[in-house]
C-alpha cells in the first residue's frame, strides 16, 4: 500500500455513490489522479469501474458525491462539459464509420465547425508527434484495428486533455503496437497528461502504470504501487480470496487426431469481412491448440466454419474424428460432438431476454435431450441451468434470471460451462476470457484444461496473446484470413507471433525469427 500524494490532483473523486434498481455500483468512492500520473482502476466484472468513469465522462450523473477538477468543485453534466474540461475518453469499443475517412471521422468526434483542410494538417501533426502515424485520407474499412484505435486517441488529442480514460485500449493490439502505445502514454505523462487506465491485464499494469485504486463491490479496497505488487497479488485484492492457480493434469502425449481442417476456403458474408484463404491444421485428443490474431482477420469466420454455422463447399474440408462434416450442420456437427463458444456473449452466445434456463436448451438439447417431440422438458432444462450455474461459480439469483441480468463475466461463465457440461469430443471456443476479471478467466481455464485432460480436442481463439501462451500446446496465427503453420507454444517467442499478428506472411521460420530480432533490436536502438 502507498500513501496518498500531496500535490493538488488532477482529478478528485469524493464520496461518489450511484444506485442502480437492486445495485448498489459505486458505493462511496474516493480516490485521485495526480498532473502527468498514469493511475490504473482496477476490479473484477461488476465493481464499478464501468460505472465510475462513465461519472467522470458525464455519462451518468451521481447520487452523493462531488468531483474536483484541480481543485476546484465541478459538474459534469455530460460528454461535452467533460471534454470542455480536458477531460477525453478512448472507448473499448470504437466509434467510428468504416465507409468514411480518417479525416471524416475525426471530423464527427469534433466539438464544432473546423476547415477539413486545416483540420488534416494538424491530424498529421498529432499523429507524428505522438508515434501516431495516420493518413486523413484512408478509409477505416483498409486500416488493422490498432491504425482504427489511433484514430480515437488522436481525436482525443486535438482537443489537448488534461485527463485521458482508456478503456481496455490494448486488448485488440499485437505486442509491438502495444510498446508503441505504452511509448505515447508515458510521452503523454511526461507532459503533464494524467491517464487514467482500466485493464485486466496485470502484467500491463505493472509495466506502465504509477499507482493504482482497486474497487470490489463497488467500493474502493486498496490503492497500490502496481510495480511493488505482482499481478498476483493485485489480482487477489481485486477478488478478495486466494486465486486459484490453473493446473494441467498430464495425461501422457495427445491422442488422435479428433478435429482436421483442411484447405478450408470461404468468403466473408460480411460487407468489410475478412475471406478464409486454404486454412489447414489439425487437433488431437488432448491437446488445446491456439490461434492467435488481432480482431477482424477473419477469426469470426473461421468460428462459423468450425462450429457449422457457415458450410464449407465439400465435405473433407472439416474432419471430425476422420468424419467428413464440412457440409453437416451446427446440430449435426453438435451430435457428433463438436460444441462450440462464439465471441459475442449478448445475441449469439446467449439471448438477452431469456432465461438462463432457456438460454441452456438452445445448443444443448442436441446432445442431452432437452427437447421431447417439439416440446422443452423445462424440468431438465432447469437441473441442466442449475449445474451450470454450481459447478463454475455463475453468480446469479437463479436460473429463472435472464441472461441479460449477469454481468459479462458470469455469462461468459455460463455460455462457457453450458458447453462442456454437454461432454463434447472437441470444443471450439472463441475469446473465452473476453472482457472477464482475473478469477473468472481462471475458473474458465481451469475448465479448459480438464477438458483437455477428459481427452478433448480444444480450440482456443483468443486476442490475448498472454491466454494463449499460458494455456496451449501449439498454436497459430491468423491474419488478412491466412492461418501461419502451428508451433509448439513453450518454443514460439513472443516477437515472432507479433510479426505474424502484423501480416508476415510466406516466410521460413529461420526468416521470421531473423525479423523478429531485427524488430528487437529496433525497439531496444528506439528506447535508448
Amino acid at each position: 500500500m502507498i500513501a496518498p500524494r500531496l500535490e493538488v490532483p488532477r482529478l478528485e473523486v469524493k464520496g461518489i455513490s450511484k444506485r442502480f434498481p437492486g445495485v448498489l455500483a459505486n458505493d462511496r468512492v474516493d480516490f485521485a489522479v495526480a498532473p502527468g500520473e498514469i493511475h490504473a482502476l482496477l476490479g473484477e466484472n461488476g465493481a464499478g469501474k464501468s460505472t465510475l468513469v462513465k461519472i467522470i465522462y458525464g455519462i451518468l450523473n451521481p447520487d452523493e458525491g462531488t468531483l474536483s477538477w484541480d481543485g476546484a468543485a465541478v459538474q459534469v453534466a455530460d460528454p461535452n462539459a467533460a471534454r470542455a474540461l480536458g477531460i477525453g475518453m478512448v472507448f473499448q469499443h470504437f466509434s467510428l464509420f468504416e465507409a468514411m475517412t480518417v479525416l471524416e471521422n475525426v471530423a464527427l468526434g469534433m466539438d464544432g465547425a473546423e476547415d477539413m483542410d486545416a483540420l488534416a494538417r494538424r491530424v498529421r501533426e498529432v499523429s507524428q508527434a505522438y508515434g501516431l502515424p495516420l493518413d486523413p485520407e484512408r478509409d477505416v474499412y483498409t486500416l488493422s484495428v490498432g491504425e482504427r484505435q489511433r484514430i480515437e486517441i488522436v481525436r482525443c488529442l486535438l482537443q489537448n486533455p488534461k485527463l485521458l480514460i482508456m478503456d481496455e485500449p490494448t486488448s485488440v493490439l499485437t505486442p509491438q503496437e502495444v510498446e508503441r502505445l505504452f511509448e505515447t502514454l508515458r510521452l503523454l505523462a511526461g507532459e503533464g497528461v494524467s491517464i487514467l487506465y482500466i485493464s485486466h491485464k496485470l502484467e500491463e499494469i505493472k509495466q506502465l502504470c504509477d499507482r493504482a485504486t482497486i474497487l470490489r463491490g463497488g467500493k474502493v479496497v486498496a490503492t497500490c504501487d502496481p510495480k511493488a505488487e505482482t499481478a498476483r497479488s493485485m489480482a487477489q485484492l481485486m477478488i478478495g480470496a486466494e486465486l486459484k492457480t490453473v493446473t494441467r493434469r498430464s495425461g501422457g502425449s495427445a491422442g488422435a487426431v479428433r478435429l482436421e481442417v483442411e484447405g478450408l476456403s470461404l468468403a466473408s458474408e460480411a460487407v468489410h469481412g475478412t475471406d478464409l484463404k486454404n486454412i489447414s491444421f489439425a487437433v488431437r485428443a488432448g491437446e488445446v491448440f491456439g490461434i492467435a490474431g488481432v480482431a477482424g482477420n477473419g477469426q469470426n469466420e473461421l468460428l462459423l466454419a468450425l462450429s457449422g454455422e457457415r458450410l464449407a463447399d465439400h465435405a473433407t474440408a472439416l474432419r471430425l474424428d476422420g468424419q467428413g462434416v464440412g457440409r453437416r450442420d451446427a446440430g449435426q456437427r453438435r451430435k457428433l460432438g463438436l460444441c462450440s463458444v462464439p465471441e459475442e456473449r449478448n445475441g449469439h452466445g446467449a439471448v438477452p431476454g431469456m432465461s438462463l434456463a432457456e438460454n441452456a436448451v438452445l445448443s444443448a438439447h442436441h446432445r442431452l435431450g432437452l427437447v421431447s417431440s417439439l416440446f422443452i422438458r423445462a424440468g431438465a432444462a432447469a437441473r441442466f441451468a442449475a449445474a451450470i450455474v454450481k459447478n463454475f461459480d455463475v453468480r446469479t439469483p437463479g436460473t429463472a434470471a435472464s441472461a441479460g441480468s449477469l454481468s459479462g463475466g458470469n455469462l461468459q461463465k455460463f455460455i462457457v460451462g453450458r458447453e462442456i457440461l454437454q461432454k463434447p469430443t472437441v470444443l471450439v471456443v472463441s475469446q473465452p476470457t473476453w472482457g472477464v476479471d482475473a478469477g473468472a478467466a481462471t475458473t474458465i481455464h481451469q475448465a479448459l484444461a480438464d477438458l483437455a485432460a477428459e481427452g478433448v480436442a480444444v480450440v482456443v481463439v483468443s486476442q490475448d496473446l498472454d491466454e494463449l501462451l499460458a494455456i496451449t500446446d501449439r498454436l497459430a496465427v491468423i491474419n488478412v484470413g491466412v492461418l501461419s503453420s502451428a508451433m509448439v507454444t513453450r518454443e514460439a517467442s513472443v516477437e515472432e507471433i507479433g510479426l505474424l499478428m502484423g501480416g508476415v506472411h510466406g516466410l521460413a521460420p529461420e526468416e521470421v525469427a531473423a525479423a523478429a530480432a531485427a524488430e528487437a533490436a529496433k525497439e531496444s536502438a528506439h528506447v535508448a
